[in-house]
């Protein structure tokens, strides 16, 4: 059955829009015990069970390259910078979504973001580079704290560990539309987004590494990504401004 994503809300006048280029979701089991403590009280990990018999949660680094940002009220700024979002799948009482842990984007604009609405995001250098093309295609990401390279399997169909087929981990891994995170101020935001259906291919890695995943104590150096999943080119509306929830979560 194919995953057909979910409506599209209503544009608003405040709300942003971008083209993300060179699209990667490169995604790591970690154990949920270590994911669990970083997360606020009312939020829990997604837990999957493995091919090992094992269990498990999932994190991600989400990398491309932000082309046309602007909000629907202001013309298009011709901006062409690398962006760097670290997730985990987390549960809540508003059901499920992802745990932004921080971003990291390449472009003076962070500012907004960051001192604005009190997001948890700072300047980066971020080089991404994708040959869609090339047999197999090739995907590569340089940052100040992160590297990636990453080829096509050729594969139109991949089984991915943990999941019972292709429409749950569509859902899960390249559809969630809600997000948290903890603000400068210590309260938790929340924002929502939208984007057609993916239509991924499936990537293996040749190297990998994310020490903000490293640093959070989920990963290590030699960790192997659980999937990749990469799209040449992908529409987003974002529904700005992101708003606060009415206290505090901490524990």
């Amino acid at each position: 059955m194919a995953f057909n994503g979910t409506p599209r809300p209503s544009p608003r006048w405040h709300h942003a829009r971008t083209e993300l280029d060179d699209f990667a979701i490169v995604s790591y089991r970690v154990p949920t015990g270590a994911l669990a403590r970083l997360l606020p009280e009312g939020f829990a990990p997604a837990e999957f069970t493995f091919e090992d018999g094992g269990n498990g949660a999932l994190v991600s680094a989400v990398a491309f390259r932000d082309r046309d940002f602007h909000f629907r009220f202001l013309p298009p700024v011709a901006i062409g910078c690398g962006q760097i979002n670290y997730r985990a799948y987390v549960t809540t009482a508003g059901g499920p979504g992802v745990w932004f842990f921080c971003t990291g984007l390449d472009h003076p604009l962070v500012a907004v973001p960051k001192w604005l609405w009190g997001m948890p995001w700072d300047r980066t250098r971020i080089d991404i580079a994708a040959s869609w093309e090339a047999t197999p295609a090739r995907w590569r990401l340089e940052a100040d704290n992160a590297a990636c390279e990453a080829v096509g399997t050729g594969a139109r169909s991949v089984r991915l560990d943990g999941f019972d087929g292709e429409h749950e981990w569509m859902a899960m891994l390249t559809h969630p539309t809600l997000g948290w995170y903890r603000r400068r101020d210590g309260h938790i935001g929340t924002y929502s987004i939208w984007h057609p259906p993916m239509r991924p291919r499936h990537l293996t890695a040749v190297s990998a590494r994310f020490r903000v995943f490293e640093q959070l104590g989920l990963t290590t150096p030699d960790s192997v990504p659980h999937s990749i999943l990469a799209q040449r080119r992908l529409p987003f509306d974002i529904h700005t401004p992101p708003l606060r929830l009415a206290a505090p979560r901490a524990r």
